[in-house]
């Protein structure tokens, strides 16, 4: 099976600091906005680079969302920056009215998503944020896996024309995508090949999704993983060409059960190819305070689950 070398450890918000840093660089229309947390949402040094691109607007992230869709008609590109939970759910209907309805090129870059906020609490660790924005018609969402995916990320919405929604986080995770690596919109990584059963996941989920075909390995059953970091535009043909020849699959995400990418999935294959799913996902429950890794185990979102969830979806296929 195939190995990959950690290239280090690092969270995936610094990766998108230092995308938004070269995108800068490389287009004048580019200009950050944020919510009064430019140290959480690491846009120091685009801030520092470019003081006359960078407006702190303050904990009025509605009218963030306004300004942003504002710019784009002189011709800017926004990158929108706060909590993942703010991004979404404290400024929907701006989103939907002012954004994707109005077609208008906004980046709306959330960090902090998920269980793995950890400490913040329920309030904070949004678990729905993905269904919310792939809903909306004109919105492309992206959940990359690692902190040099998420800097490639970063620098290819700046040039793809339209509203997308950026989710990152906040914790160190170990870094597995290389540097150079081509990030396509729309297009999923398949990282490993295998036979008896598909493994299809995004963000933090994915690194542990490499270690449970690691683990599978050992048991003598060959797991297919695939990174779906882009959830709209979904990846249907990634999605039929693996399944297709392994008759079942798990999905594994930091959201809810419940209109995420497992969902996502779900649909592409009740119209196609029907086949056992099972899901790796927190399942109809608000989070809660506490360390992210104890959060993650609690709730289901460990590597040992994506295992078990494994073994079920080729039992079912029997």
């Amino acid at each position: 099976m195939k190995q990959f070398e950690i290239l280090g450890n690092k969270d995936t918000r610094s990766g998108f600091g230092e995308g938004l840093l070269e995108a800068g660089q490389k287009n004048p229309n580019v200009v950050g906005l944020c919510a009064d947390l430019i140290g959480s949402l690491k846009m120091d040094a685009f801030k520092n680079a470019f003081p006359e691109r960078f407006f702190q607007v303050g904990i009025a992230e509605a009218n963030m969302i306004g300004l942003a869709a504002g710019m784009t008609i002189g011709g800017k590109i926004p990158f929108t920056g706060t909590f993942a939970n703010f991004s979404t759910g404290r400024v929907y209907d701006q989103i939907r009215q002012s954004v994707a309805y109005s077609q208008k090129n906004v980046k709306i870059c959330a960090s902090h998503a998920g269980l793995t906020l950890g400490e913040d609490g329920a309030t904070h660790q949004i678990l729905e944020d993905i269904g919310m924005m792939r809903m909306l018609p004109n919105m492309t969402v992206i959940v990359p896996a690692d902190f040099n995916q998420t800097k490639q990320a970063t620098m290819a919405i700046a040039d793809h024309v339209g509203p997308v929604y950026l989710r990152f986080g906040r914790p160190v995770v170990p870094i597995f995508v290389k540097p150079d690596a081509n990030f396509v919109i729309g297009k999923a990584d398949l990282l490993i090949e295998g036979t008896d059963v598909t493994i299809i996941a995004c963000g933090h989920l994915v690194w542990k999704s490499i270690e449970a075909a690691q683990q599978l390995a050992e048991k003598g059953i060959s797991a297919e993983v695939i990174n779906m970091h882009t959830i709209k535009p979904l990846d249907e043909k990634a999605i039929l060409d693996s399944v297709r020849k392994t008759k079942c699959v798990v999905t594994a995400e930091e959201h809810m059960m419940n209109g995420g990418l497992g969902e996502a999935v779900s649909q592409v294959l009740a119209r196609q190819f029907p086949a056992p799913q099972e899901y790796v996902a927190v399942n109809d429950t608000f989070g809660e305070s506490g360390k992210p890794e104890e959060l993650m185990v609690k709730y289901g979102l460990d590597t040992i689950n994506i295992v078990e969830a494994a073994q079920k979806a080729i039992q079912r296929k029997s």
